[in-house]
């Protein structure tokens, strides 16, 4: 194996970690503002490719002008989901958290059942785009430009994210929220408020990793299931709701599975991800960025 190797796959497995963690983050916010694990995360994703594919198809325009669409469509999706559906599974009396767990499962069965029925099982790509396809060369590692898009990407939108949680109204009474959701209304703030926006920015968030995905992955109505896997496992790495750790976690997350190609065979390169989310559920249970 040479250097020029070993680089190419550890950046090829970088730029995916950025996208895994891009993947991931939506459902970390959730999580630690409202303690809601999303079950139909993967499905939000398929949504979101399927949006832009959409876009793309009756427009005709390139995905990356079509991105901001497609990220407002889930916004109002993840609004939508809130109120129509995770509202009413807080209120419940009894065993909250398994209806909350059974509302989001059920939620991503009806998803994906109605897009199998009304889109086919087919797969689809979308047609040729200003980054499909290509590659760029940096200091002699061919790197495909999609991949290198979507970690600046990833990149971009966790910085705009921490700017949103730590220098603006709407994040501080996001985290006001997050800490006590019944203290908030003595100052004012509406609770179901934040915590639909904070759905809504959450499938944002989503419908930006399946903007980048749909570029350079093929498009179905089971798409969503194994990316689902990574991020949660991505979340449980990085700590229940740190958004600073599901970037880092994805980071690793990508670079063991690029490591991973390089002494097993392609098929097996999950293993390497498996291995490490066993090894940090047993000595570190809350994350290796997590708080408790």
């Amino acid at each position: 194996m040479t250097s020029d190797t070993l680089i190419q796959v550890l950046l090829s497995g970088l730029l995916m970690g950025l996208i895994y963690g891009l993947v991931a983050v939506g459902l970390s916010l959730i999580f630690g503002l409202m303690d809601v694990v999303n079950f139909a995360h993967g499905e939000f994703l398929m949504i979101a490719m399927y949006v832009m594919f959409g876009l793309v198809v009756f427009s005709g325009i390139d995905p990356l002008v079509m991105t901001p669409l497609a990220v407002g469509a889930l916004f109002v999706l993840g609004a939508l989901t809130y109120v129509g559906v995770i509202r009413h599974a807080m209120r419940a009396k009894t065993n909250v958290g398994m209806v909350q767990i059974f509302a989001t499962f059920g939620l991503a069965i009806t998803m994906r059942g109605v897009a199998q029925y009304f889109l086919t099982p087919n797969y689809r790509s979308l047609p040729e785009s200003l980054l499909g396809g290509k590659t760029v060369a940096l200091a002699g590692i061919v790197v495909p430009l999609p991949q290198l898009a979507g970690g600046l990407i990833s990149l971009a939108a966790f910085g705009a994210l921490f700017a949103l949680m730590t220098r603006t109204d709407l994040g501080r009474a996001l985290e006001a929220t997050r800490e006590d959701a019944g203290a908030v209304a003595l100052v004012g703030i509406d609770k179901d408020r934040e915590f639909m926006i904070g759905w809504g920015i959450g499938a944002a968030l989503i419908g930006l990793a399946g903007s980048v995905l749909a570029i350079f992955y093929y498009i179905y109505p089971d798409v969503g299931a194994p990316f689902a896997v990574i991020a949660y496992i991505t979340v449980v790495l990085g700590g229940f709701g740190s958004i600073f750790g599901a970037l880092l976690a994805g980071v690793i997350v990508g670079l063991a599975e690029a490591a991973m190609t390089l002494v097993a065979p392609p098929a097996m390169k999950s293993i390497g991800i498996y291995i490490l989310f066993l090894a940090v559920v047993i000595f570190r249970p809350r994350g290796l960025f997590g708080k408790f």
